[in-house]
C-alpha cells in the first residue's frame, strides 16, 4: 500500500479528472511525487526509484541539473513575459537552434511539441495549397486533430480509421492518411491514390511512441526522394529524437534534410518550451499570411532553460559518447537475460534510449508489433516499477538514460530485470519460453 500517494491521488480526484493533468500520467502505484534529483525520484511514500521514464524523455540531463537551475534562477532576476518585442534570450535560443539542427535555417519557439507539429502541419497546407498529409502507423504527434489517430492501434483498427479522442473533426481526422513505417510502397501508394493532394509526410524519425522502431536507410531517402518529386513538404516530428540521440537530432545520424523540424521535450531538461525550425523561404510565411500565436513563447524562464540545457550539450561532446555506451550496455545486458530464458523478445532502442519487445524478431515496422505479447510487457514493466526502477507500465513504451545514470546503475537495473525475468519465466509469462 502506499497510503500519502494513495490520499493525494484521491484529493487530485476532486478537483482534476481521473486525478492527473495527461491521460497516460496515471498508471496505479506509485500515484504521486514528492522529490526528484539525478537519476532518482521519490514517491509521497519515502519510496525512492530509479527513473527512466523521465517525464516520456524531457528530462535528459537528469532531474534538478545544476546547470539548467542556474540559468532559471538568473533568469528570474532579469526580464519577466513581456507580450511584445523581442528579449536578448529567444536570440540566444534561434541562434543555437539554427547553429545545431543540420536543416535549420530559421525557427520558432512554442511550448510543447504538440503546437509544434500543429505548426508545421499548418505551414506545409499553407506553402503547398494541398490538404492532406501522410503519418505512419504507431506514430504520435500530438492532440491535436490533424494528427490524433492511429499510435497505439488494436489490430482490428491499426491502419484503418482509429481516432484517439472523440470530439475530432471528422474532415480533419479523415484528411490525414495513414502508411506503414519502413515501407516506401506504402507511401508512394498514398501518393498515387491522392496525386497533388498531399501537402506533407510527417514521421518521427525512431517512432519512440511505439518503443523503438529504426528507419533504414534506404526508407529515409526515399522517403526525402517522394516528397521532392511530389512537391510534397518532409517533416521531421524530432520531439523526442531531437538532442537525445545527437546534438543535431536524428537528421544529424541519417544524414537526410527534412524540410521542417518540429523539436521539444529534451531541450529544456523537462522546462516547458518546444520550437519548429526549416527552410527560410518556408518559414517565411510567419511574416504574411500563416498565424505564429502564442502568448508565452520564447518565455525567458523556459528559454533560459533551453540555452542552458543546449549550451551544454553543445560544450560537452563526451555526453552522447557516454549516454549511448550505457544504453549499448543495458541492450546487450537485456539481450542475454532473454537468450539464457529462450523467450521470444527482441531488445530495441538507439542512444540512450531501450524497449523491450515480447515478440520475435525483427521488428521494422509496426505490423510486427502486432505479434507483441502486451501483457508480458505490462507486467515486466509493472514488476520493474515495484523493484524500484520507474518504467512506465504500459504496452510498447521506450526508456530513457539520462546524463545522471551510472554503469553502476545500468547494472543494478540488470541484475533486478534478471530476476524479474526469471520469475515470469517460471510463472509461465514469457512468449516462446
Amino acid at each position: 500500500m502506499k497510503p500519502a500517494g494513495l490520499a493525494l491521488h484521491q484529493a487530485a480526484r476532486a478537483v482534476l479528472p481521473g486525478g492527473v493533468n495527461s491521460a497516460t500520467r496515471y498508471v496505479g502505484s506509485p500515484y504521486a511525487f514528492v522529490a526528484a534529483e539525478g537519476a532518482r525520484v521519490t514517491d509521497a511514500d519515502g519510496t525512492h526509484y530509479l527513473d527512466y521514464h523521465a517525464a516520456f524523455g524531457a528530462v535528459l540531463l537528469g532531474h534538478n541539473a545544476p546547470v539548467v537551475n542556474e540559468a532559471v534562477a538568473r533568469a528570474l532576476g532579469g526580464v519577466d513575459l513581456m507580450g511584445i518585442g523581442v528579449t536578448r534570450p529567444e536570440i540566444e535560443l534561434a541562434e543555437l537552434v539554427t547553429e545545431l539542427i543540420p536543416s535549420a535555417e530559421t525557427t520558432i519557439s512554442t511550448m510543447s511539441g504538440s503546437e509544434a507539429t500543429a505548426q508545421a502541419v499548418r505551414l506545409a497546407r499553407a506553402v503547398t495549397g494541398r490538404p492532406l498529409l501522410v503519418k505512419f502507423q504507431g506514430c504520435y504527434h500530438g492532440w491535436h486533430d490533424s494528427v490524433a489517430r492511429n499510435v497505439i492501434s488494436p489490430p482490428e483498427r491499426a491502419y484503418a480509421r482509429d481516432p484517439l479522442s472523440a470530439g475530432l473533426l471528422d474532415e480533419a481526422v479523415d484528411s490525414t492518411l495513414i502508411a506503414e513505417f519502413n515501407d516506401l510502397d506504402s507511401v508512394r501508394a498514398c501518393f498515387e491514390r491522392h496525386p497533388e493532394r498531399i501537402a506533407a509526410v510527417i514521421l518521427e524519425p525512431v517512432p519512440h511512441n511505439v518503443g523503438a522502431l529504426l528507419p533504414t536507410q534506404e526508407f529515409v531517402e526515399g522517403l526525402r526522394a517522394l516528397t521532392t518529386a511530389h512537391g510534397s513538404l518532409l517533416i521531421f516530428d524530432e520531439v523526442i529524437t531531437g538532442f537525445r540521440h545527437a546534438l543535431g537530432g536524428y537528421q544529424q545520424v541519417c544524414g537526410v534534410m527534412p524540410d521542417l523540424t518540429a523539436f521539444g521535450k529534451a531541450m529544456g531538461n523537462g522546462y516547458p518550451v518546444a520550437g519548429l525550425a526549416g527552410r527560410r523561404d518556408l518559414m517565411a510565411r510567419y511574416e504574411s499570411d500563416v498565424l505564429l500565436a502564442g502568448t508565452f513563447n520564447g518565455h525567458p524562464v523556459t528559454t533560459a532553460a533551453a540555452v542552458a540545457t543546449m549550451t551544454y550539450l553543445r560544450d560537452n561532446p563526451d555526453f552522447y559518447h557516454r549516454t549511448h555506451r550505457l544504453g549499448e550496455r543495458m541492450r546487450s545486458g537485456l539481450s542475454d537475460i532473454l537468450g539464457e530464458l529462450s523467450t521470444s523478445a527482441t531488445v530495441a532502442g538507439f542512444g540512450g534510449v531501450f524497449a523491450v519487445y515480447f515478440t520475435s524478431g525483427p521488428v521494422r515496422g509496426y505490423r510486427d508489433l502486432l505479434r507483441n505479447d502486451g501483457d508480458a510487457y505490462r507486467v515486466f514493466h509493472r514488476r520493474m516499477t515495484e523493484a524500484g526502477f520507474l518504467m512506465l507500465p504500459m504496452a510498447l513504451k521506450r526508456n530513457h538514460i539520462s546524463g545522471a545514470h551510472t554503469e553502476a546503475d545500468i547494472d543494478l537495473t540488470l541484475e533486478a530485470a534478471r530476476d524479474v525475468l526469471k520469475s515470469m519465466h517460471t510463472e509461465g509469462l514469457l512468449p516462446g519460453a
